[in-house]
């Protein structure tokens, strides 16, 4: 696929796979097997602590000596910290969310870290690459965790004819047919997060785990979209009672405080009535848990298959 490897000399990596930084779920463990299986492994950053962030990438690195990457969501503690650890640690790739990191890209650059901010708007791709961002996600709303409006299907073609810099295409892609219909919309590769929630390397909660193996088509809602940051998640006794509050006459500090701490129920308590379990709308297509370097494997190899024979 000679589209893609654009972006896999660019990181150095084998396939075009990045795996999303999925906030207090992608860690080091995580990270090192998708990179050891030819994939771009994310670090998390959104835990907010400077320390632990760099033990995570010290560990990581004691793992794989494959490039891997750490996300920073710009709303949150310590960004600055944060910014410098990923600059001192020399990281091969930062993604961005939640924000501009225009003001961090000459630090980041200057360390030899790639910056790839995660884009839902082709304004916004365009600033990235005026910032001096090396290449930008363009994540659908279909994803899993805050998101945008736009779909995928209609997001990733505008933000590549937009910009000259490599597109991502993310959000509803989980398989082999997701990766051939990215790059035939003109991305060079995809970013994946709800597919590696179940990779045996994840250590999530067995039940969050269960709870997308069981997922069906329709069992995503959106949350949040009274207070401007909506977030995507499974159907649950809290995301309904969440989304049916919004509609009501509470209050946005009170709708917030409804939030506080109901990811960290889900991922590490897997609490069914408090937890927020944040996937995509691809979840119906998860079927069984996998080491993450063959979920890398298996879909690269769908994917070859479909676009040479598209190619026929």
């Amino acid at each position: 696929m000679r589209q893609t490897a654009e972006l896999c000399d660019l990181l150095g990596i084998r396939y075009p796979v990045l795996q999303g930084g999925m906030a207090h779920i992608s860690d080091a463990r995580l990270a090192a097997a998708v990179s050891e299986g030819g994939g771009l492994g994310i670090i998390s950053a959104a835990h907010g602590d400077p320390e632990r962030l760099a033990a995570q990438i010290d560990e990581a690195r004691a793992m794989t000596d494959k490039p891997f990457g750490v996300n920073l969501m710009l709303r949150g503690e310590h960004i600055d910290a944060l910014a410098r650890v990923i600059a001192e640690k020399k990281v091969a790739v930062v993604t961005t969310g939640a924000g501009s990191p225009t003001e961090y890209i000459p630090m980041w650059r200057e360390a030899g870290v790639k910056v790839i901010p995660v884009i839902s708007t082709a304004a916004m791709a365009q600033l990235m690459e005026k910032s001096g961002a090396d290449a930008v996600v363009a994540e659908g709303t279909e994803s899993g965790g805050h998101v945008g409006e736009m779909t995928t299907m209609a997001l990733v073609p505008q933000v590549c004819d937009a910009v000259s810099i490599p597109v991502i295409a993310a959000g509803g892609i989980a398989d082999g047919r997701g990766v051939a219909a990215a790059i035939m919309l003109g991305a060079v590769g995809v970013q994946l997060g709800t597919r590696f929630l179940v990779a045996e390397e994840c250590s999530i909660h067995p039940e969050y785990k269960a709870r997308v193996l069981k997922a069906k088509d329709s069992s995503t809602i959106v949350t949040g979209r009274r207070l401007g940051h909506p977030v995507r998640s499974l159907k649950t006794a809290f995301s309904r009672a969440y989304a049916k509050a919004e509609y009501t006459d509470i209050s946005d500090e009170d709708l917030e405080a409804m939030a506080v701490g109901t990811l960290r129920a889900a991922v590490a308590d897997g609490d069914a009535k408090k937890g927020c379990f944040l996937a995509g709308q691809i979840s119906g297509m998860v079927s069984r848990e996998q080491p993450a370097a063959e979920i890398v494997a298996e879909i690269m190899t769908e994917a070859e298959a479909l676009l040479k024979k598209g190619a026929e």
